[in-house]
């Protein structure tokens, strides 16, 4: 619970962005986001992880495509004209993520993010900052930068 107790240390009102993966909700800082396109396919990349859809030439830069469902091991719908492309930083690069679809921005006190329930040692929380209960359901707060954190260390070397 170290992800919640991080972002509960910063400020007391966070903006979030929602969007769905099939029947889930997810949502990230939006301060980590540095636009939304919709939905274009990728150029595939050989030999790529399964959840690297590709690659697109974001205005002179070619960044990797990442299918988020795929990453979190989620259920996910087939791309439509309603799927998107988050554009993120996520440490010192920019990926785009693709999602079924935006649904909201919100802003949220940190008092509502709730620590990850803990499952076990095979599990790892440190992929998400803690949950975010609604009234419409829960939502799952996603700590980018952990979750591609192989990338960053990857990029370092």
């Amino acid at each position: 619970m170290e992800a919640a107790a991080s972002i509960q240390g910063q400020a007391t009102t966070l903006e979030i962005i929602a969007f769905h993966l099939g029947d889930q909700q997810f949502c990230i800082k939006t301060t980590s986001i540095r636009e939304i396109r919709a939905w274009a396919a990728a150029t595939p990349l050989p030999h790529a992880p399964p959840h690297v859809l590709g690659m697109m030439n974001l205005r002179g830069s070619v960044i990797p495509i990442i299918n988020l469902a795929a990453k979190l091991g989620v259920h996910s719908s087939v791309h439509t004209s309603r799927s998107a492309i988050v554009v993120a930083e996520v440490g010192e690069n920019t990926t785009g993520l693709v999602v079924d679809r935006v649904s909201d921005i919100l802003s949220i006190g940190n008092e509502q993010i709730q620590p990850v329930p803990d499952f076990g040692t095979e599990f790892d929380p440190t992929f998400s900052y803690g949950i975010i209960p609604l009234d419409q359901g829960m939502v799952c707060f996603l700590n980018l930068d952990q979750m591609f954190a192989n990338i960053e260390r990857a990029s370092a070397a």
